[in-house]
């Protein structure tokens, strides 16, 4: 069992597939499925994307630069949003950042992360790596490695990493183990690159779920083959 992990969710699991904004059913879900996990005595960071609220199509005439910046605030919007639902059910949480000011977030710190772990609440990381032109995917790969997590898990609407997307390829083969190596090699989507260099160097497996499942995340903190594990090859 893992006694550190990282949480990676898009926005898309707050809205629903497909969709747009803050779905309250989707928010229960979501908890339910956290609360599991910190029961069983996880230490528990998470970092959400802003995909429920904006897509990148839809922020082009600004541009990558101030797009990824409007992005990061969406992050912090989904953040606090799960903050306060987890908070609903007696789960307390810190939101912590470097980008924003707000009252109920606080500047990210190592102290921070250690004290928020020490006293059993979740670590949410908002604002993504607080830097344009990164993904959420590589913001969730820096703070698996500054919290010191065990293992990275990606929560997506897809059961692992395929060769192809299984939704338009039937063929398509799903990897149950693969290196970081052979998932740059074979150009898989499922992470950027630099989220995969940030994880080998720090030896942090990747583990690919379907988020949507219900109680996948909570066998797959259990070491339970429910997806795809991604690590050095050794």
């Amino acid at each position: 069992m893992y006694k550190k992990v990282l949480l990676k969710i898009s926005g898309e699991a707050f809205s629903g597939e497909g969709k747009k904004g803050l779905d309250p059913q989707m928010g229960e879900y979501i908890v339910n499925e956290i609360k599991e996990v910190v029961q069983s005595g996880v230490k528990l960071g998470i970092v959400v994307g802003a995909g429920n609220l904006f897509r990148g199509e839809e922020l082009s005439y600004v541009g990558p630069i101030y797009a990824d910046q409007i992005g990061m605030m969406g992050t912090i919007i989904n953040s606090l949003y799960l903050s306060s639902a987890l908070k609903k059910h007696g789960i307390k949480s810190v939101v912590m950042s470097h980008v924003t000011n707000l009252p109920s977030v606080e500047r990210l710190t190592y102290d921070l992360i250690e004290e928020t772990f020490a006293r059993g609440k979740v670590a949410i990381f908002g604002g993504g790596t607080s830097n344009p032109l990164f993904t959420t995917d590589t913001a969730a790969a820096l703070r698996a490695a500054e919290m010191g997590a065990q293992v990275l898990i990606k929560g997506t609407k897809v059961d692992g990493v395929y060769s192809k997307d299984p939704k338009k390829f039937p063929e398509a083969e799903k990897f149950s183990k693969l290196s970081f190596d052979e998932a740059i090699k074979l150009d898989l989507s499922v992470m950027d690159t630099s989220a995969f260099a940030l994880c080998k160097a720090h030896s942090i497996p990747i583990m690919v779920i379907d988020f949507f499942k219900k109680g996948n995340f909570l066998k797959s903190v259990m070491e339970e083959n429910v997806g795809t594990i991604l690590t050095n090859g050794n």
